[in-house]
This record gives structure tokens, sequence and C-alpha cells, in this order.
């Protein structure tokens, strides 16, 4: 499974490609518009494609979330260490983020998958993952109540090694939105992956 999430910015097109890879099998799309007023989430979210509402996943506004007939919340790692998932357990699918393989193997059944990152230095992020990554962690993982998600540099010439060190599935992000053709290039990969 590939999941996708947004850039923090908004850009030009995003929703259009947002559906275009929708139809190119992007299972998960991960919308990080923390900046965004409620307008703003409401029309973005509108912007895309009905269909695809239960493929969403909010990483804020969580409070939008049954009125815009989104499933799944995103909890950020702080947040997390402040328990404040136990006001949105009953009726949502949760996911969070952790950037060590302790913390994935010490997370509880709620959490229905994690992002570890990185997994290779960030396309996204300069300089983030330069002096540590975590790909070879993977083989240290024994949570079995938890999908892993490997996050972080994750490319069409890498994400084979990905699910070979362990994870269940990738995410990726600037391996699409800084790429000129983003659906050639999430098409690519997804094609890696699923033959």
């Amino acid at each position: 499974m590939i999941i996708l999430l947004s850039p923090e910015q908004l850009v030009a097109h995003e929703s259009v490609v947002v559906n275009g890879l929708f139809e190119k099998g992007l299972s998960l799309f991960h919308i990080r518009k923390q900046q965004f007023t409620d307008m703003e989430m409401v029309a973005y979210v509108g912007n895309i494609d009905g269909g695809y509402r239960k493929q969403l996943v909010l990483h804020s506004h969580f409070h939008l979330a049954n009125e815009l007939g989104i499933e799944r919340l995103h909890v950020r790692e702080e947040d997390r260490k402040q328990n404040k998932q136990h006001a949105f357990m009953d009726g949502f699918t949760l996911s969070t983020s952790v950037h060590a393989i302790t913390t994935f193997n010490s997370l509880d059944a709620v959490w229905k998958y994690a992002f570890l990152s990185p997994v290779f230095p960030s396309i996204s992020k300069k300089g983030y993952g330069i002096t540590h990554t975590v790909l070879e962690d993977l083989r240290r993982r024994n949570n079995p109540h938890v999908r892993l998600v490997g996050l972080g540099g994750v490319n069409e010439q890498n994400c084979r090694q990905v699910f070979d060190a362990g994870a269940d599935d990738i995410a990726v992000l600037g391996a699409v939105w800084n790429n000129t053709r983003p659906i050639q290039a999430f098409n690519s990969m997804y094609k890696t992956i699923n033959g």
C-alpha cells in the first residue's frame, strides 16, 4: 500500500493531482494543512472526489471529521505522548508517527498503523535523515498489532527496499510533490511495488 502525504503549503492543481492519484491506485491520502481555516479545509476536501472520502486522513481539524465524512485521523507524536487520542478513539481509525523502532514496538492496538521515519534521507525536508535513518531498525520490529509504514526519502528507486526490510506499507511526500509529473512519479512507484 502507498500512502501519500499532502505538502503543508498548497500546490497548484493539488486536488486534480490527488483525484488522479486515487484513480491510479493511491490507498490513503493524509491531509496536512494545519494552517487552514475551517472554511478552507471544507473547501479543500470538497475538491476531492467524494467517492474517496473514506481514504482521506486528517492531521488537524478533527472537529470537522464527522461533517466531512472522514473516518481516519492521524495523531502527531507529541499529541500521542499527551494521550490526546482518547477523545477520538470511538468511531475513528487512528494512525500516528514515531521516530524509533522501540517506540513503534511499544504502541498498543488502538493504532491501525504508524509512520516510522526517516527510512532514507528526506526529499522534502532538506537535511532530515542525513545523519541517522531507521531502515536497518525495521528488522527489530516485534509489534504484531500495528502496521509499520516506512516514511522519509522513499522513491521509485528505493521503495522495494523498505518492504524488504520489513515495512508493511510506504508513505511518500517529496517523491511525488517535488516531481514535475507527480502522477507519473506515483504510477512508476506503484508499478515497481505491484508489478
